[in-house]
Formats: C-alpha cells, sequence, structure tokens
C-alpha cells in the first residue's frame, strides 16, 4: 500500500494594504546624492526617486516603501499630468525589509508623469495607491537625469 505525501500549503500574496493618507505629504530632498523622497514629516517615507548614473545610460529608480512579499513582481502605475506610465518593479530587500523597486532610463516615456506642475498617483496592486502632491522637486529631478 503507498502513502502520499501530503500537499504543500499553497502561498497565497498577503493582503491588499490600504492607500496610505497623504494630505500633509511632501517631497524632500534626500542626502544621498541624486534623491528625493515622498512622505508626512515625521513618519516614514512613502516613496523615494532616484538617479543612478553607473552605467552608459542615466536611470532612475523608483522605490515604494511598503511591503512585499519575497520574489513577487508587479506593475507600478503612475498617473497623472496628461501622462500614464507603466513600469515592472519587484520585491527587493532593502536595509533588512523586502519593498518594491523598479527602475527605467531616464529617457523612458514612462516617467513624463512626473514631469508636470500637478498631482500624479503611483498605484502597484496590493500596495494601495499613493497620491503624491504636487511639487517641482520630481520634475527637475527627471529633467537633470535625462540631460547627464
Amino acid at each position: 500500500m503507498g502513502r502520499d505525501m501530503p500537499a504543500e500549503e499553497p502561498t497565497y500574496a498577503s493582503d491588499p494594504l490600504p492607500s496610505p493618507e497623504t494630505e500633509n505629504a511632501i517631497w524632500a530632498e534626500s542626502a544621498e546624492g541624486e534623491r528625493i523622497i515622498y512622505g508626512v514629516p515625521g513618519q516614514p517615507a512613502l516613496l523615494a526617486l532616484a538617479c543612478l548614473r553607473d552605467g552608459p545610460e542615466p536611470i532612475l529608480r523608483i522605490t515604494r516603501m511598503s511591503p512585499a512579499d519575497e520574489g513577487a513582481g508587479a506593475m507600478l502605475a503612475l498617473i497623472g499630468n496628461g501622462a500614464i506610465g507603466r513600469m515592472e518593479v519587484d520585491a527587493t530587500e532593502v536595509s533588512g525589509r523586502t519593498i518594491w523597486q523598479g527602475e527605467d532610463p531616464a529617457s523612458d516615456e514612462d516617467w513624463e508623469p512626473l514631469a508636470g506642475p500637478r498631482q500624479f498617483t503611483a498605484t502597484i496592486p496590493g500596495a494601495g495607491m499613493v497620491t503624491l502632491n504636487p511639487s517641482p522637486l520630481p520634475m527637475q529631478l527627471v529633467a537633470a537625469c535625462r540631460e547627464s
């Protein structure tokens, strides 16, 4: 008589997170080179944007400081300023936490929602939608990164 091994417990994605409150959130320059962060002062940052110049072409990296399941991947949608951008993001370990991170060439049109004077949103399925209040900082970082 043969015995079957019990089936492994299926793994599922974590429960979706609610969208964070961003009424008082602001953009601020980071001490870490060409990087800006977004969040409510006195609270953990919600999002970061950095220009990387290590390769032949400048790259913009977006980081959503929201828990991500190990090994997960998703599409981040940037919507606003008359444009829509979509890019792949992956669960990435940063400082002992697994959060969402993705990067694309600075010249890519997916960054256009950041290059305007109005509010825009960043959404990752399961990580909520972050409403990003207007500021010249994202627009300036994108332009400076593209010029290099």
